[in-house]
């Protein structure tokens, strides 16, 4: 196996010489990177091919949250001054404390460049007219969204998040082509449209453009946004601490591809040992991203906690991924690895006798789970035998997912919705 990650045969010198200057500069700049490179006993001139990439450690999450705790406000890794950083967000994550993201000028031109490229990839184009309905504060999907879009000179209508009734507006003032959203929302919204006595399809929407969180590639899931609305759903990936969106998924593929190579070095990794994994279809693992060009915040072998599949190939050969989860959320059960996000895909699958919302009912917190998985699911809006719904989802979770599962069925309306991240699990109750 090599490091080589995602990069194309003619782009590797590229990479290459661009990592080299990246790990002088860090090495010099970054006191975080200095005394980890030396503790590790490597430095820029251990890296004489793509492949020597794996003899540098990883960074973690957690080392980034001591970093920042220790030398606040953004951390001994940050490797510029306060006064050269421009812009400063927030990595929210599922799980933590959140953590500080500062970002140079030259970054914030790097990230618009590669949030441009990933909603061109999508379908983005100037004539679009699109309502973004994600939060634009100091989440990483909100203002360098605003700037791609401006960029490519589509219309953007900024709604962000807790404004559905402005949402509505929107979509009956202005022929809206195109939404931006996390797949929650983009359910949340249709679903407020339907409560109203509203048809999501009547306003025309053509283009469903999600991220933030799992989902958009779930195939029930996928199938029941592109349903409700008549348009087509493309999923983007991005990281807080690295970029917006650094995979993008072109209308009709079966996958997100790589889009923002020529800022990031992607690596696929086992998650449980570390050793690189080709990038070759059917394989699976978890994302780790080097910075190329980082000023504020270049990091080195991060860790992301993403695990994805990679599904085929784009048409230029190059690798199209899924995500099905991060780290974090997973589960085990008799010793399988569980995603709650896999789990709703299949409830989604029995909709309309299901509303497709569900909660994982945990007694403590995660990964391991004492038999069998609990588990809320709504009923849906049709009539009929219940028990005999809850016999097929118990079978349905046991065949596809080989754990057992004990299922509550309760009303519809009655589990969490969220205009951002919907929490897919719970402790207690």
């Amino acid at each position: 196996m090599n490091a080589a990650g995602f990069v194309a045969d003619a782009d590797r010198g590229r990479v290459l010489a661009a990592l080299r200057r990246q790990l002088a500069s860090v090495s010099q700049r970054s006191p975080f990177y200095a005394s980890l490179f030396a503790e590790h006993g490597v430095g820029p001139s251990a890296l004489e091919t793509l492949d020597d990439l794996r003899r540098f450690p990883f960074t973690t999450k957690d080392m980034l949250r001591r970093s920042q705790a220790q030398d606040p406000p953004l951390g001994a890794h940050a490797a510029v001054p306060l006064a050269d950083v421009v812009r400063v967000h927030s990595s929210t994550g599922t799980t933590g404390t959140p953590s500080w993201v500062g970002v140079t000028a030259a970054d914030t031109r790097a990230w618009t460049e590669m949030t441009t490229a990933a909603l061109r990839t999508q379908g983005l184009v100037r004539e679009d007219v699109l309502v973004h309905g994600a939060g634009l504060t100091m989440f990483v999907g909100g203002l360098p969204v605003r700037d791609a879009v401006e960029n490519i000179g589509a219309t953007m209508i900024p709604i962000g998040t807790g404004a559905s009734e402005k949402a509505v507006l929107a979509l009956e003032s202005f022929q809206v082509t195109a939404l931006h959203s996390t797949p929650s929302y983009a359910r949340y919204l249709a679903e407020y449209l339907r409560e109203r006595g509203r048809d999501p399809r009547e306003f025309g929407v053509r283009k469903v453009i999600v991220g933030g969180e799992p989902g958009g590639g779930e195939p029930a899931f996928r199938d029941y946004i592109e349903r409700e609305w008549g348009a087509r759903v493309t999923e983007g990936l991005g990281n807080a601490d690295m970029a917006p969106i650094l995979f993008a998924e072109p209308p009709g593929a079966a996958g997100m591809r790589l889009t923002g190579g020529a800022h990031v070095h992607v690596e696929l990794i086992d998650p449980d040992t570390g050793e690189p994994v080709a990038a070759e279809p059917g394989a699976r693992g978890e994302l780790v991203y080097t910075a190329l060009d980082r000023q504020c915040c270049p990091l080195v072998r991060f860790r992301t906690r993403d695990r994805v599949h990679v599904t085929g190939t784009d048409t230029d050969g190059a690798p199209l991924i899924r995500c099905v989860g991060r780290t974090d959320d997973m589960l085990i059960v008799l010793g399988v690895n569980v995603f709650p996000a896999a789990v709703r895909d299949l409830v989604q699958t029995l909709h309309p006798r299901t509303s497709g919302a569900m909660q994982v009912v945990l007694d403590t917190p995660g990964p391991r789970v004492e038999p069998p998985l609990r588990l809320d699911v709504e009923w849906g809006s049709e009539d009929g035998d219940r028990a005999a719904l809850r016999h097929q989802l118990e079978s349905l979770i046991r065949n596809r997912l080989s754990v057992p599962a004990r299922v509550n069925l309760v009303p519809p309306g009655s589990l969490e919705r969220s205009e951002m991240k919907t929490r897919l699990t719970r402790v207690g109750g």
